[in-house]
């Protein structure tokens, strides 16, 4: 019930609206006027106390991934899924680098053991792809009218077939037509795609479980992609002899990226804090927040990763530590291909994007003609500070990670003693920590980049919106568009 006073106020505003003259045409009964009058007043009041243009937060959240087939050997049948599946004409997808490896060769022996599997090669697939080595695969793929498409590689080479594939079906769409906004259009992908089968062959970006597609945007020196569950494969082919022939160097990197995929999806925004709500739900974003299911798989992915990465680093042929990254890091797709990633991966794509014209810095241990911050380590570089920025906004699943980190359990007294304004503190220590042990290099500066740079990778990051929009105090802090706080994070993370 109204206070006495506010009754009083409308009573007298139906009063006197009574006494004006009225929108309706036709008020002829007495009855209909005090009624219709009454109600005008009313939600007129209403239109006051409530904002016509509701924001309505999210309610929901979809779980969407690939079949995946774990094991020793499973890339021989890739053939048989493929006849299977009917398939009239495979467009194979590969880099120069893994076409010569035995990946590859399985691969191709078990498509010709087929009969009447009609397939086409194009392995110039790009480590860390851009808008030209990506139109460039659209156009071959365009010439070949494929029913089916296969990838054996990298995420670069999975994330490259998965363009070709939207783009052969999208025949006369550009490039940015489907790209994240505020880059691209980001516009709804509502035909069906292609069948795609992705064999990965490192252990890292996930890209065989996810809808996602990176590439890097030359003319604005940053980062960004495509994200619709579409573009995912109907098979992940996860083999555990993939990963032999992987330099030491390599192995880390993708590890990095599966260990801050699992980070970041955990401390995503819940999905309930998303806005706005999608009006249909074809709109409704791959990357939603963290959410039940995407927690389950992003911690499990996390303790593998925290546990196993560092053997790899020491012997790379520590096979039990090859397998379990490599289920890690499709644990971890599943994980942040449903809840999504933020400021680390964010902050990344400036960071790579400008090597190319300004430190040129090339990470050792990569086999390519050109300067190259491999995507983990780029990812890596802001990971102590950042996740030091985000711990106040779920204090427990921090120190859940920090125990992690440190080997114990999160009733440990050395975890449940630390006060919670702390807790981003002491996460800050044991992540530069993990990433010594790996031989990470300490900051921005051990790259090339000078303080003077700072700006300028804030402004690559700000675009990012598609992962901005899902960190803490940012993503949800209404008119944020972190601009103060990247700067902060950028800064802290130049060296350490």
């Amino acid at each position: 019930m109204a206070p006495a006073a506010t009754r009083s106020t409308i009573f007298r505003l139906i009063n006197a609206s009574q006494h004006s003259a009225c929108p309706c045409h036709g008020c002829r009964s007495a009855t209909h006027n005090h009624a219709h009058h009454g109600a005008l007043a009313l939600n007129q009041l209403r239109k006051f106390a409530t904002p016509v243009q509701t924001v309505e937060k999210e309610y929901a959240f979809e779980v969407a991934a690939s079949n995946l087939r774990f094991g020793e050997g499973v890339t021989r049948e890739v053939g048989m899924d493929l006849k299977n599946m009917k398939a009239r004409k495979v467009g194979v997808f590969t880099d120069p680098i893994v076409a010569k490896l035995k990946p590859m060769q399985v691969a191709l022996e078990s498509l010709e053991s087929q009969e009447d599997l009609s397939f086409e090669v194009y392995d110039q697939v790009l480590a860390e792809p851009t808008e030209e080595s990506w139109r460039k695969a659209i156009a071959w793929a365009r010439q070949h009218d494929f029913s089916h498409f296969l990838a054996v590689g990298g995420g670069s080479v999975i994330d490259t077939a998965k363009t070709a594939n939207l783009f052969t079906v999208y025949k006369d769409a550009d490039l940015m037509d489907f790209v994240n906004a505020p880059v691209g259009k980001g516009l709804p992908i509502s035909q069906t795609l292609r069948p795609l089968i992705a064999v990965p062959t490192t252990a890292g970006t996930g890209s065989e479980t996810t809808g996602a597609a990176i590439f890097d945007v030359t003319s604005r020196a940053f980062k960004t992609g495509i994200a619709n569950r579409a573009l995912k494969p109907v098979l992940g082919v996860v083999d555990t002899a993939n990963t032999e022939s992987c330099p030491t160097a390599v192995h880390i990197s993708a590890g990095l990226d599966v260990l801050f995929h699992s980070l970041e999806s955990y401390t995503a925004i819940p999905y309930t804090e998303r806005t706005p709500r999608p009006a249909n739900p074809i709109l409704r974003p791959a990357y939603q927040g963290s959410n039940p299911v995407a927690d389950i798989f992003s911690m499990w992915a996390l303790r593998t990763t925290v546990k196993y990465l560092p053997r790899i680093a020491k012997d790379r042929g520590d096979h039990e530590a090859r397998s379990q990254m490599l289920l890690a890091a499709s644990f971890a797709g599943i994980g942040f291909g449903n809840a999504g990633v933020h400021l680390c991966h964010g902050m990344s794509y400036p960071i790579s994007g400008l090597n190319k014209k300004g430190p040129k810095y090339k990470h050792p241990g990569y086999v390519v003609d050109h300067p190259i911050i491999p995507h983990g380590i780029s990812v890596a570089l802001t990971g102590p500070a950042v996740f030091q920025f985000t711990a106040p906004s779920s204090p427990d699943r921090h120190r859940e990670a920090l125990a992690v980190f440190n080997g114990v359990t999160v009733t440990d007294p050395s975890i449940t003693s630390i006060p919670d304004s702390e807790v981003g503190a002491y996460l800050y220590e044991s992540i530069a920590s993990f990433l010594d042990g790996l031989g990470v290099p300490r900051g921005l500066k051990a790259v090339g980049y000078n303080k003077s740079d700072i700006s300028m990778l804030v402004e690559g990051t700000l675009p990012q919106r598609r992962v901005l929009d899902l960190a803490p105090n940012i993503g949800n802090v209404a008119g944020e568009d972190g601009r103060e706080h990247l700067t902060r994070i950028m800064e802290a993370s130049f060296e350490y």
